[in-house]
């Protein structure tokens, strides 16, 4: 079962996402009181635990939200969705939109190590259905959605 492992937002830009108990995603907005809403198609970013879980070999201490992501997932395979997958996260629907970002020149991590996870293994999705999402909430992928 794949499952949600944190979930994760930042006030301001530019920063390194906090985890919190809960998010509360919305319609053409994304999740309320992260500095990333807003009505585009990169309302939510998505890193595999897996992905994170490679970094760590070179960085222990990598905490939830460490690459300004805003949900950790664990047994599924991100990166590998095709765009319109849908996933069913805890009672909301999201829509994944691009796999993938260019990295930011000022990223710790990429500083740190010489490389980053989220550019090829990021995803990010808008919302299709609102509701709240937990750590522990189950992700199911919605089959007829592409």
């Amino acid at each position: 079962m794949a499952e949600v492992v944190s979930v994760n937002i930042s006030e301001k830009k530019g920063t390194v996402k906090r985890e919190v108990p809960e998010i509360q995603l919305q319609l053409r907005h994304g999740i309320v009181g992260d500095a990333h809403a807003g009505d585009w198609h990169r309302q939510i970013s998505l890193l595999a635990e897996e992905s994170v879980d490679k970094m760590r070999a070179l960085l222990p201490d990598l905490e939830p939200g460490a690459f300004a992501e805003n949900i950790n997932t664990r047994g599924l395979e991100l990166k590998s969705l095709p765009i319109g997958t849908r996933l069913r996260l805890g009672e909301t629907v999201v829509e994944v939109t691009q796999i993938g970002k260019e990295c930011h020149n000022d990223c710790e991590i990429k500083r740190r190590t010489g490389k980053c996870v989220m550019p090829t293994e990021g995803v990010f999705a808008v919302v299709v259905r609102e509701g709240t999402v937990r750590k522990g909430d189950e992700i199911e992928i919605i089959k007829d959605s592409i």
